[in-house]
């Protein structure tokens, strides 16, 4: 019997090698795992947990950003407004003024005045007046409503401004209505 002991002891060991037999015999191993398993859990967890607020605070990040996005759009104009006030002054005072010491030449005067304030606000921000007369037509800044035959000018060249037009920095606001040389 001894021998056949000896022979089943030599076909587990050809079977289980020694490193598997220490860990089946060693139940510490098995709560090593367990030890493991339970720190993977914690830190899978906190992961999570990390990932959650990263997300809530890319969300917010967007909500914050899209306000801001909002606010910028609604008050854009607020520069312009702002500048344009003493000229709106100034008309409240030209027309508060007292109607029997009011000349032509002093209203006129007046009316230049903010006339020129205006332009200087428009300027500032940008705005400026497409020169025509002269200058050869172009349908992206003129927009031509008569057609003139005139030996001073070239074919093809604006003759005369009928309305003003106008440029906001590179983007045309209001065409020229212009005359053309034809």
């Amino acid at each position: 019997m001894s021998d056949e002991k000896t022979a089943v002891d030599q076909q587990n060991q050809a079977e289980f090698p020694e490193d598997a037999q220490e860990q089946v015999e060693q139940p510490a191993d098995a709560v090593n795992l367990g030890e493991e398993a339970e720190r993977w859990k914690k830190e899978a967890e906190e992961t999570n947990d990390r990932l959650l607020r990263a997300m809530a605070d890319m969300e917010n990040m967007r909500r914050r950003f899209r306000k801001e996005q909002e606010d910028m759009q609604k008050y854009a104009a607020l520069p312009v407004v702002e500048a344009l006030l003493p000229a709106i002054d100034n008309f409240e005072r030209a027309m508060s003024v007292d109607k029997e010491n009011l000349t032509v030449d002093s209203l006129l005067q007046g009316i230049n005045m903010v006339y020129r304030q205006m332009v200087q606000v428009f300027e500032k921000e940008g705005l400026q007046a497409i020169e025509s007369v002269g200058k050869p037509f172009d349908p992206h800044i003129h927009q031509a409503v008569m057609q003139v035959e005139d030996s001073a000018y070239e074919p093809g060249t604006v003759v005369e401004e009928l309305q003003k037009g106008y440029q906001f920095k590179d983007r045309t606001v209001r065409p020229a209505m212009v005359k053309v040389n034809g």
